[in-house]
């Protein structure tokens, strides 16, 4: 029997067993251990948050997705440090090693985490990056405090539309979210973020290693049914018009937790936006294609967002968000 064609009956029994622990990474072998990267720690709004600042020049602010940490962005800080950007990454409320608190998981707390932390860093505006979860709360950012962003670039981002996994779904569940929510088998961690990936082999033990590690902390539990019943996925529907900041969307060709064709319909609604696929990717498309997405993040902060060439735009048929698809496709074939 398939994970899909499980009753919430019969899920008790394999949530029981998936909770069996193993042995986390000592704090010592932590990711940014072993890399150029420092990792730092700050108390914003009544929060500790872990974090990394490297490199100098216009700030860029990423904001990794659910159930994920600043690990997501590893293969992105020092291409962006390195092109001579100011790149801060975090543990987001809730995740990686930072606080996990009773409360503060809704979207304006989010929100407003983000702004506090520019504060506390001197940042006076930002490009913020987000996958995912991140992607939402970066645009929530952009829409309450529009003078503190100078654009966005949206990879897999929720805010309209999620297909949760089984288990995902079941941590909601009133009966057995508390059961769900205290997942601490590294099994089913490994199952979860290779089932991102369009390529589960790409997932290496490391990766496992370092997405396991905050899950064994002992408010994990606690803080993602916190997230999972006050964050709403779906707060954007009806307001990305209102963004007026130039936004960059890319999308895995294969993510099937939030597919292309969301994607596609957020690029229609923002007023000042441009949409990419990126190919032989899922979910986790900074992760699984970095080179891609880093040439495609690069050449948005250097360039702005792309022109239409004019006999393309004379074109009748490459009107409006279509003729940034067909040039931004092009782009990626080129990679």
């Amino acid at each position: 029997m398939s994970a899909r064609c499980l009753r919430p009956a019969l899920l008790l029994p394999a949530l029981l067993l998936a909770a069996c622990r193993a042995a986390p990474l000592p704090p010592e072998a932590r990711w940014p251990a072993g890399t150029p990267f420092r990792a730092s720690a700050i108390v914003v709004d009544g929060t500790r948050l872990r974090y990394i600042d490297a490199g100098a020049g216009p700030a860029v602010l990423l904001i990794h997705g659910f159930g994920a940490s600043m690990y997501s962005w590893r293969y992105a800080i020092g291409p962006l440090a390195a092109a001579g950007y100011r790149v801060v990454a975090f543990d987001n409320r809730g995740f990686g090693f930072s606080d996990k608190p009773d409360s503060g998981y809704t979207n304006a707390a989010y929100a407003h985490l983000v702004v506090a932390l520019l504060d506390s860093l001197r940042i006076p505006d930002a490009v913020l990056v987000g996958h995912s979860m991140g992607g939402e709360i970066a645009a929530e950012v952009a829409l309450a405090h529009p003078e503190r962003v100078r654009a966005l670039a949206l990879i897999d981002a929720a805010g309209t539309e999620v297909h949760w996994p089984l288990l995902l779904r079941a941590a909601r569940w009133r009966v057995v979210g508390g059961i769900a929510s205290g997942l601490r088998g590294r099994a089913i961690t490994a199952r979860i973020l290779r089932g991102v990936y369009a390529d589960p082999t790409k997932v290496t033990t490391q990766d496992v290693d370092q997405y396991y590690a905050p899950v064994a902390e002992p408010d994990y539990g606690r803080a993602l049914q916190g997230v999972l019943r006050q964050f709403r996925f779906d707060a954007l529907r009806g307001q990305l018009s209102a963004i007026q900041v130039p936004t960059l969307l890319l999308w895995g060709t294969d993510d099937r937790l939030i597919p292309p064709s969301v994607g596609r319909r957020m690029a229609a609604e923002l007023p000042r936006a441009a949409f990419v696929f990126v190919p032989r990717a899922g979910h986790a498309a900074p992760e699984e294609q970095p080179d891609a997405v880093n040439h495609l993040l690069l050449t948005f902060l250097k360039e702005g967002l792309p022109t239409v060439p004019e006999n393309l735009a004379a074109t009748r048929i490459y009107s409006g968000p279509a003729q940034r698809l067909y040039f931004l496709n092009h782009m990626v074939e080129e990679l």
